[in-house]
């Protein structure tokens, strides 16, 4: 299975992530920035995609994450990724923004359903401190949401845990 790795940032973590997710899985591609990708049909190269996207305009409604995701999200919604397993991983401080917590994770999981692709990697809220978040689906996440702001310690075990998962539900990585 080819696994394509995707991210944007601002700051550097959600790539550092994105580098990190890469080391622990076997036979994915290196991770790309979205602002380096001129033509998004490169994700009907790969049965598994892993995107990241950190949160930075916190309320918003939409374009939440201030990347270059926020340009192409009504691309990715055209495109047909029917078959493509797709996960989610995103970075937010939950503790200075704890009404809004990796909300940007909602948006790209939203787009890339509506091309038809299959979701994964969802992970429990249980573990997790924030008031409210919009990609908070009842009680899961719509993918991984991460805080290298004030729970770094806990992003190790995180991401190793999440890469474990992703194993079983993409099959083969």
């Amino acid at each position: 299975m080819t696994v394509g790795i995707y991210f944007a940032t601002t700051t550097g973590k959600t790539e550092d992530i994105a580098e990190r997710l890469h080391g622990l899985l076997d036979g994915a591609e290196s991770p790309r920035d979205m602002s380096d990708v001129d033509d998004l049909n490169e994700f009907t190269n790969h049965e598994g995609i892993i995107c990241g996207i950190p949160t930075w305009n916190t309320g918003a409604d939409s374009e939440r994450s201030g990347t270059a995701w926020d340009a192409l999200l009504e691309e990715i919604g055209s495109l047909n990724l029917s078959g493509k397993k797709v996960a989610i991983f995103g970075l937010g401080d939950s503790s200075t923004y704890t009404e809004n917590y990796c909300d940007a994770m909602e948006e790209l999981h939203r787009f890339f359903k509506k091309a038809g692709a299959t979701m994964v990697g969802y992970v429990s809220t249980k573990e997790y401190t924030f008031d409210e978040s919009k990609s908070a689906i009842g009680d899961v996440f719509c993918g991984l949401p991460l805080d290298e702001d004030s729970e770094s310690d806990m992003t190790d075990a995180r991401i190793s845990q999440w890469s474990e998962q992703l194993k079983q539900e993409m099959s083969g990585i």
